[in-house]
């Protein structure tokens, strides 16, 4: 059969090697796949199968270093997980049957009990007898904390299968920000970084889920799917009909050739490494500094980044050998000739060269400043209506008394004048039309101080590259949020009296587990601040997926939302927001206020600023595009992240709401937020289009007009009774 494309030469820099127990790996599982009932009989595989897949040859690949009795029982895990794939295509997704494939998964999560004297079922299938026997093999050798991760990421593996058997069934193909975000819980890296932790060492329970060690293992897990993405497309696309794969989704997003689709799924895979590298080199040591790893602990991450590299290169080694895949060609040599045989098939030392040196130099040559100009903004599309709150004027003058109160606009970074240009209260008037004048004041407070604090952060540290002193300043800002009645540092600042106010009037009535919750949502947006100041240091165009998964962040949408959920109280339990639908909601709303105030501020952030993050800078740094096409692509982005929005709440919701049972007053909660999330964004565009914090004649202003600070009013803050955010 015909290849789609050619194979991209790929950038793999480190050498794969090949565990010696190989073999007795490929005895053992073999043995233990047909004791499990996986080969004849199974109606999915027989031992030819089994063999021609050699997955044993892919973990001792991927685990070079781990012992016989590791590596047979890493083995079998993959044999599991390739098998449950295998046999949920045939059993479920071929014959579309979504309501089997449920009931199929619901049982699987028995199979693993964290304490391993709980009984199980008695397995049905040998999908479950495989779970069940692999769970009382691996779990006693770990800690509580990794069964519970691994737990998680195995069930989230199994889930979204779901996810996409529905995309079967609707004939949809998903837009490339809510495919990355699916493939990693689809694709099962995250699953394998836990096993990387079995074979390697544990990672340290403090710094777990620390921003480094999650993108080293959301990079790794890209960088692993987009790779198979790539290998697999025969197979899938055209096969199996899968719509769930990268290239398929790059070429109907940019209505391109395959061949281009595959090279631009290769190059967003070499930038997911690059920002493999960088994370290990610079954010993991920052963090190890900063909490105080023992060395011990840090010799624990070291393994376990060296393992994640370990699987990258083998991987890349196996799909190049596997029957599997779609591989011709791939191992050709370099036309400079070199290294042949084991570990160098990726040693292509042109495309290596090429791969390092044209996409890392672009990353830091942007040039800071550069003219503009005017441009005409798209026209958006917004099918929510707008509704503004009757208290809007008085809103006005309240959050001018409160931030003068507060002495925002005493310190040299905002006056009078801007306050008025940037009009916060409009902005809270749209997302919050029905609040009452005390909720709007409250809201209005928020984002002015939220607006504040993204303009304090780069204007005060971000020029002198001042990292430890803004490092200080989080943490004296998570100091102003006491969770249980702790005493607060005297303000400092008025970033510090204004949170500390707005925490006071927030959380009067709050349980402890509520003002952490927010606290948590607050200090998502503070620490991300920290993060653009440290690519600001390094003069560094961010990495496009940690952009846009960063920009949520930087916009505040984490604390946006977390305010409107806490008016539900416990109607919607709390794992219906963690499911993968709310959360998908919740994503596509933010990128698509992300994407609408980048396109809008572009002028203002790029000519000047001198700001590196924005989403067109970052398109046109990746594709080497001018700033037309770049604003385009965020466009159609923005597009595509509504209809996804409209996509899931048609679509997605009402089987959310039969799949947990939810009582008619939690889906009342649901239908309230998902209109809440609608307000969020309608309003959020008419404040971008009606606020003078963009036009030409206010950016103009800056430049000419100096700032003329108000003296701090020291009289006590207006309070806000707690009812305003019910």
């Amino acid at each position: 059969m015909t290849q789609p494309f050619q194979l991209p030469p790929f950038y793999m820099p480190y050498p794969a090697r090949l565990n010696p127990h190989v073999e007795q790996a490929r005895t053992h599982t073999r043995e233990w796949a047909r004791s499990m009932g996986m080969l004849e009989g199974s109606g999915v595989w027989d031992q030819a199968d089994l063999d021609a897949h050699d997955y044993p040859l892919l973990c001792a690949y991927t685990h070079p270093d781990c012992d016989a009795q590791a590596l047979s029982l890493i083995t079998d895990w993959y044999v599991w997980v390739f098998f449950f794939d295998d046999h949920f295509l045939e059993m479920f997704k071929r014959t579309q049957d979504r309501e089997g494939g449920r009931a199929h998964l619901d049982r699987l999560p028995m199979f693993m009990p964290m304490d391993l004297s709980t009984a199980v079922p008695e397995p049905a299938n040998p999908v479950e007898a495989g779970l069940a026997d692999l769970w009382a093999r691996t779990v006693p050798a770990m800690s509580e904390g990794w069964r519970s991760r691994f737990a998680l990421s195995t069930e989230n593996l199994l889930n979204e299968s779901l996810w996409e058997l529905s995309n079967i069934n609707e004939g949809r193909i998903a837009n490339p920000v809510e495919y990355i975000e699916m493939r990693r819980k689809v694709g099962g890296a995250p699953w394998s970084a836990g096993l990387v932790e079995y074979a390697t060492a544990e990672v340290p329970a403090g710094v777990a889920r620390e921003r480094p060690l999650r993108v080293l293992m959301e990079t790794f897990s890209d960088g692993v799917h987009l790779r198979n993405d790539l290998f697999s497309y025969q197979r899938e696309v055209e096969d199996e009909g899968e719509l769930s794969n990268g290239v398929l989704v790059l070429e109907t997003f940019f209505g391109c050739s395959t061949q281009q689709a595959a090279d631009m799924v290769n190059d967003v895979l070499t930038s997911r490494l690059h920002q493999f590298e960088h994370t290990a080199l610079t954010e993991v040591p920052a963090l190890a500094a900063l909490k105080g790893l023992a060395p011990g602990e840090v010799a624990a991450v070291a393994a376990y980044t060296k393992g994640l590299q370990d699987w990258q290169s083998g991987g890349h080694e196996w799909h190049l050998r596997s029957s599997r895949y779609m591989n011709e060609g791939a191992l050709r040599t370099s036309p400079l000739g070199g290294p042949k045989g084991l570990g160098t098939a990726g040693a292509d030392i042109p495309g290596l060269l090429a791969a390092l040196g044209a996409e890392r130099l672009r990353r830091h040559t942007h040039v800071p400043f550069q003219r503009v100009g005017p441009e005409e903004l798209p026209d958006f599309a917004m099918p929510f209506p707008l509704t503004l709150s009757p208290h809007l004027p008085g809103a006005r003058q309240r959050v001018a008394t409160w931030c003068t109160r507060m002495g925002i606009l005493s310190e040299g970074i905002w006056d009078a004048y801007r306050l008025d240009a940037y009009d916060l209260p409009l902005c809270a008037a749209g997302i919050h039309p029905d609040a009452t004048e005390d909720g709007l004041d409250l809201s209005s407070a928020w984002l002015a101080w939220g607006t504040y604090g993204d303009d304090y952060y780069p204007l005060v540290f971000g020029h002198r590259r001042d990292l430890a002193g803004a490092a200080l300043c989080t943490e004296r800002l998570s100091a102003c949020m006491p969770v249980d009645a702790e005493e607060i540092p005297p303000p400092a600042n008025a970033l510090e009296r204004g949170l500390a106010d707005l925490w006071a009037w927030t959380t009067a009535e709050m349980a402890p587990d509520q003002r952490r919750t927010l606290r948590a949502a607050i200090e998502v947006m503070t620490e991300s601040w920290l993060w653009e100041l440290s690519n600001q240091a390094q003069h560094r165009v961010p990495d496009p997926v940690d952009y846009i998964e960063m920009r949520r962040a930087t916009f505040g949408s984490d604390l946006t939302m977390s305010l409107c959920r806490l008016g539900h109280g416990p109607a919607v339990p709390a794992e219906i927001y963690r499911s993968g639908p709310v959360r998908s909601l919740e994503n596509a709303a933010a990128d698509y206020a992300c994407l609408l105030n980048d396109i809008v501020s572009y002028r203002k952030e790029v000519e000047y600023e001198g700001e590196i993050h924005n989403a067109v800078v970052v398109v046109q740094n990746f594709f080497g595009c001018d700033q037309a096409d770049a604003r385009a692509v965020v466009a159609d982005l923005m597009v595509q992240r509504m209809r996804q929005f409209q996509h899931v709440t048609a679509h997605e919701f009402p089987v959310l709401y039969e799949d947990f049972g939810l009582t008619d007053e939690a889906r009342a909660a649901l239908d309230g937020y998902v209109k809440e999330l609608e307000n969020w964004m309608a309003g959020i565009l008419n404040w971008h289009l009606g606020c003078r914090r963009y036009t030409e004649a206010d950016l103009a202003r800056r430049l000419t007009t100096p700032l003329r600070p108000v003296p701090a009013d020291p009289a006590p803050a207006l309070r806000i009774p707690r009812s305003a955010v019910s």
